[in-house]
């Protein structure tokens, strides 16, 4: 005789106790913008434990990114947003920058957050025109 047992295999996900922290996304991709062009993002996320969500700290890695987070709990099932200003500089550049969040969630309280893209010159090149005038053969004396 065999006998088997299914109460391992339940399909329902495991409640969490606790606040917990997920992300819709953790890394965001400008793809290529202009110099001077619109450097903000939006990470939205929730709080799928049971307690309320507090994040401690966000913070950027350099001056060029600045992070703007809730400073009240999210409470469970609730969503809120982080909103990032990226500033491109006056250059063509790479964006790799990285945003950490300090949270209370049990899981993971520490989540790096990822920007990244290309910053280049929009502006067309321009070349000097050629000075079309003829030259002139020297006048005698």
């Amino acid at each position: 005789m065999f006998s088997f047992s299914t109460s391992g295999f339940s399909q329902e996900e495991p409640k969490v106790n606790g606040p917990q922290i997920s992300f819709d996304k953790e890394t965001h991709d400008y793809g290529s913008i202009p110099l001077n062009g619109d450097g903000n993002c939006v990470f939205t996320f929730t709080n799928i434990g049971n307690e309320p969500l507090v994040l401690s700290n966000v913070r950027a890695g350099c001056g060029c990114t600045v992070p703007q987070w809730p400073r009240e709990p999210v409470l469970p099932g609730e969503s809120a947003e982080i909103k990032v200003r990226y500033t491109t500089l006056n250059r063509p550049h790479t964006i790799n920058k990285t945003i950490v969040v300090t949270s209370n969630s049990l899981k993971k309280e520490t989540i790096v957050l990822r920007i990244k893209g290309q910053v280049v010159n929009n502006t067309p090149k321009t070349t000097p025109e050629k000075d079309q005038t003829p030259l002139s053969a020297p006048t005698p004396k």
